[in-house]
């Protein structure tokens, strides 16, 4: 069974929907360096999972730009 960031990218790649994949990616991003920042206890597993995510994203933005390549 796909995660739930693997259905909302695979909803947003299905509807062409760059600029919420481009959010989602920010979102995660800002949550990665935030984490990263921390000190005092150990983050590496929700850091792990974010990275995780924001690949799932990057994929997700591959197959949109594959599927429409005069979009930039």
């Amino acid at each position: 069974m796909p995660s739930a960031i693997e259905q909302i990218v695979d909803i947003y790649v299905r509807l062409k929907n760059r600029r919420g994949l481009d959010q989602l990616m920010m979102h995660r991003q800002r949550l990665a360096v935030d984490l990263k920042s921390r000190s005092g206890y150990d983050f590496s597993l929700p850091i792990s999972q974010i990275d995780e995510e924001i690949a799932i994203i990057e994929a997700g933005l591959s197959r949109l730009k594959a599927a429409n390549p005069a979009a930039l």
